[in-house]
């Protein structure tokens, strides 16, 4: 303990060290089951240039579950299930074959099928 009070900027580092390696990514939103989703620890690939959101299964620039502003522009265009808080056209809930049409936008651009959505 006492070579803790001859070397503060040494314990200093320590500490900032520790509190580095424990913090992680700490990126969590809200599912649409009310339960905090973290980004910290995946086992998926993420790495499609972020143009594709992998945890709800759609390109990342129509995502509204991720993107709230564009709720709108679903909602005046009559795509809206309002019972899951989602465009229709991604509802996987209401109908999973929904999602075949965004995979085969996902396999035609990498080549391989898209991860299930969570």
């Amino acid at each position: 303990m006492n070579w803790m009070l001859r070397r503060p900027s040494l314990l200093f580092g320590l500490l900032s060290l520790s509190v580095i390696a424990l913090s992680g990514c700490g990126k969590s939103e809200t599912a649409s089951d009310g339960t905090a989703r973290s980004h910290a620890v995946t086992n998926v690939d993420n790495s499609h240039g972020g143009w594709w959101c992998v945890e709800h299964g759609v390109p990342e620039e129509d995502c509204a579950l991720c993107d709230k502003s564009l709720v709108v522009k679903f909602k005046e265009a009559g795509d809206w299930c309002e019972e899951h808080k989602r465009p229709e056209s991604q509802c996987f809930i209401c109908s999973p074959k929904r999602f075949d049409k965004f995979a085969a936008t996902y396999e035609a651009k990498t080549g391989h099928k898209p991860p299930q959505p969570e």
